[in-house]
């Protein structure tokens, strides 16, 4: 099922209420899904090897203490900020400045920051983890059976 953007996001607490979420595709509701949204954001950074790595770490950690604590949607918004790591950290590895588009709508010519790809890598990693966690994958088939 697709992730569902008619919740009430602004009044909806989905650790009180997990039935509402929804996973998505990707990283669909990444920043919108209370009160993961605001533990997870301030953890998130890649703008060096050093801080994505300690980002990632981060994140990584407060998905094993959701998975700890049962809390599917916990570990599924911890995926999602892991996810978005890599693929804004290769974004910006890409482009200068992580723009895709000039104001034409053409692409930018790749200009290789290694740097932010070796950010990349390092949320790959992380991201490769979480996907081959079989208790994760375990309870993203559970919720998805129960609530879509």
């Amino acid at each position: 099922m697709s992730f569902d953007y008619d919740v009430d996001f602004d009044n909806t607490d989905f650790r009180q209420h997990p039935e509402n979420y929804r996973v998505g595709r990707g990283e669909q509701g990444v920043l919108l899904v209370e009160p993961y949204k605001s533990e997870l954001l301030p953890f998130w950074r890649f703008k060096t090897p050093d801080i994505a790595r300690e980002s990632a770490e981060q994140i990584y950690q407060m998905f094993e203490d959701y998975k700890a604590n049962d809390d599917f949607v916990g570990m599924d918004m911890a995926r999602k900020f892991i996810q978005m790591g890599y693929t804004r950290s290769r974004r910006y590895a890409n482009y200068k400045g992580g723009k895709k588009y000039d104001e034409n709508g053409n692409i930018h010519e790749r200009q290789i920051d290694e740097q932010k790809a070796e950010s990349a890598r390092i949320f790959e990693e992380k991201w490769k983890q979480i996907r081959a966690d079989e208790e994760y994958l375990r309870k993203k088939k559970a919720h998805q059976k129960t609530y879509g």
